[in-house]
């Protein structure tokens, strides 16, 4: 069977298996749920040797760092999955919720269903921990999926396929209602994103010019985010015990994340007492710092020991680094941080630390991004930390879904009439 063949053959099974999730009992939804969970745990050591062989693979053909460390799995990786998958399963069930309900002059009651969007295509790289959390989510959400993993990740994929399938054999539901794409030809990316009549939505998640790509070419809409240029602003106002703490966490605890901050910005008055201070921290992690001619002579002048200066051109203000790399810059206070961010932004996640009300709001509302957060890590952005259980991704779009798409992002609302025997007049 040739790709084409192929991908039409897993398009008819998905839409076929689609009718019957978007009638399943929530009851045998979790049940399913909660077998995939079973299975992950019994299949631990097949799980883990698979991905080792990933690894060792993506290892030898030179996979940069940031890769390598999203396609590890471990121990607490294949633990983190399954209890996922029950998390999902402790969530209300979406499908069939009726809101707003009121009632006309005309005497019909008009509100609106919460409903499956049907079949959702989602391709992905390197992280194999994707292939449970998006499984379960479209599986909850009522909705059959078709996953196309990157090719580096294909024997972990494979794997948690087999649970996936195993756990829906055990809740009595077909198996094509999660198909895992089995072959690394290219081809049938092209083939997923072509197939309207058969997949509702896709979503990509991966590198800039794998979601360029899809977003070029697809014949299907996208839910879509392209990078993660996040920004934390330091506020002239900002509580000093607060500062180091939400910097470090924001770029420091992983590089490789969407969510890391890439760019700081700190305001005039409190760049002398909070830069160097947040310099020494930065120093100490190793991580490059490419600042604006003031941060690079203030930071200069205080002769922090290891710390790796540069000068930052007008790239750095719009890059993602996934490294241990931070653009800084002065600003003159909130009016320009807001101006900075909304004009390099990737509209993913910004935060700001103040403890001026007015200033936070003003963040809030002015900043045009997914999240916006006041006094907290940019590393919140996520689906499980926001208690959507896990996520399907982050958009950054603003139509339908925006933000960490967990349950409600993967269904849609439909107009429903209760009526008494009204006639229009």
């Amino acid at each position: 069977m040739n790709i084409q063949d192929y991908m039409h053959t897993l398009g008819r099974q998905a839409r076929a298996a689609s009718r019957i999730l978007a009638a399943a009992s929530t009851g045998a939804k979790n049940t399913a749920l909660a077998a995939i969970a079973g299975e992950i745990r019994r299949r631990r050591e097949a799980l883990i040797a698979a991905n080792v062989r990933d690894l060792e693979a993506a290892r030898a053909a030179g996979l940069e760092a940031a890769m390598l460390d999203r396609l590890t799995l471990g121990e607490k990786g294949v633990e983190a999955m399954a209890a996922g998958l029950e998390q999902i399963a402790a969530l209300p069930d979406p499908v069939g919720e009726i809101s707003d309900v009121r009632r006309r002059p005309s005497g019909i009651q008009v509100g609106r269903m919460r409903v499956p969007l049907g079949v959702i295509g989602i391709i992905y790289e390197a992280r194999p921990n994707v292939t449970a959390d998006a499984a379960a989510l479209c599986l909850k959400a009522g909705n059959a999926a078709i996953l196309r993993g990157g090719s580096e990740a294909i024997g972990s994929n494979r794997e948690i396929a087999a649970c996936v399938h195993a756990g829906l054999d055990a809740a009595g539901l077909p198996a094509s209602a999660v198909q895992v794409v089995d072959t690394t030809d290219r081809a049938a990316v092209g083939a997923l994103i072509s197939m309207p009549e058969y997949v509702d939505i896709i979503i990509p998640r991966g590198g800039k010019g794998l979601i360029a790509r899809i977003s070029n070419e697809a014949r299907v809409p996208v839910i879509k985010h392209l990078d993660g240029n996040c920004h934390v602003y330091i506020d002239d106002e900002a509580d000093p015990a607060k500062i180091v703490p939400i910097v470090e966490n924001a770029k420091t605890q992983r590089y490789g994340t969407c969510n890391t901050a890439e760019s700081l910005l700190v305001a005039r008055k409190a760049a002398e007492s909070a830069l160097p201070a947040i310099a020494a921290m930065l120093a100490d992690k190793g991580v490059e710092m490419r600042c604006c001619e003031e941060a690079l002579a203030l930071l200069r002048k205080a002769a922090i020991a290891n710390a790796k200066l540069a000068a930052a051109h007008e790239s750095d203000w719009r890059e993602e680094y996934l490294a241990p790399v931070i653009a800084i810059k002065i600003v003159d206070g909130v009016d320009e941080a807001i101006a900075h961010i909304n004009t390099y932004s990737s509209a993913h996640t910004e935060a700001i630390v103040t403890e001026n009300y007015s200033r936070a709001m003003r963040f809030l509302r002015e900043v045009d991004s997914s999240s916006v957060m006041v006094n907290a890590s940019t590393r919140f952005a996520d689906g499980f930390e926001y208690g959507l259980g896990a996520e399907i991704g982050i958009s950054t779009d603003k139509i339908h879904a925006r933000g960490p798409v967990g349950l409600e992002g993967l269904t849609s609302q439909k107009w429903i009439v209760f009526g008494n025997g009204e006639i229009r007049r």
